[in-house]
């Protein structure tokens, strides 16, 4: 069993979706970061970081109990464990590795400062803009990779589509139009159609 402690953030819903396109039985323990829940001692406990997502998995490797935070680590862990979502190919492998880094070293950081400032600190016209530039630049990455090929990583669906889904699934933060970026619409549009993706971007009922 695993024991899935997340929010109802795009970080949290990338664990979730995993979760539920593999098929693995898990247990959800909400954590509120809106109440601070993540400095409780007993989360600091499984992470000095006090971020979620964290995945306690009572059948770890070699069966024993492994405890993970870091989305990206998580998901290449799921994958791994499972032989899903990243391919045996090794080229193909390590594109879907370089787009998962992608996303967590562009898409998440930058996308998250936009959502910051534009619901909270919008009168901050200098970081507002920053972001915001950043955030279409990354879009029109997306977009000029997505023009080629269904997804992210070429044309198999893996941990790289899903660690960017619930990241885009924020548009409307983005000061977009989907007429800028067909591409990602399409591609948008394809995932989420999936199950397994709506099921797991309802992940945690709050």
């Amino acid at each position: 069993m695993i024991t899935l402690h997340t929010w109802a953030t795009p970080n949290g819903r990338k664990i979730s979706i995993a979760l539920e396109e593999l098929d693995l039985p898990y247990e959800v323990r909400t954590v509120d970061i809106g109440r601070d829940e993540q400095f409780a001692p007993e989360f600091l406990a499984l992470n000095p970081n006090n971020k979620i997502p964290v995945i306690e998995d009572s059948d770890g490797p070699a069966g024993k109990r492994l405890v993970l935070f870091e989305s990206g680590a998580i998901l290449l862990y799921l994958a791994e464990k499972t032989g899903q979502l990243l391919p045996a190919d090794p080229i193909a492998r390590l594109r879907t590795i370089q787009w998962l880094m992608f996303q967590m070293g562009g898409v998440g950081p930058t996308f998250g400062q936009t959502h910051h400032f534009r619901r909270y600190a919008s009168d901050q016209t200098y970081g507002l803009e920053r972001y915001t530039k950043e955030t279409h630049r990354l879009y029109r990455v997306l977009d000029g990779q997505l023009a080629h090929s269904p997804y992210l990583a070429g044309d198999e669906y893996t941990i790289a589509d899903i660690a960017t889904y619930p990241w885009i699934a924020r548009f409307e933060l983005h000061a977009l139009t989907w007429d800028q970026v067909p591409h990602v619409k399409r591609w948008f549009d394809r995932v989420g159609e999936r199950a397994a993706v709506r099921r797991g971007m309802a992940v945690p009922k709050i």
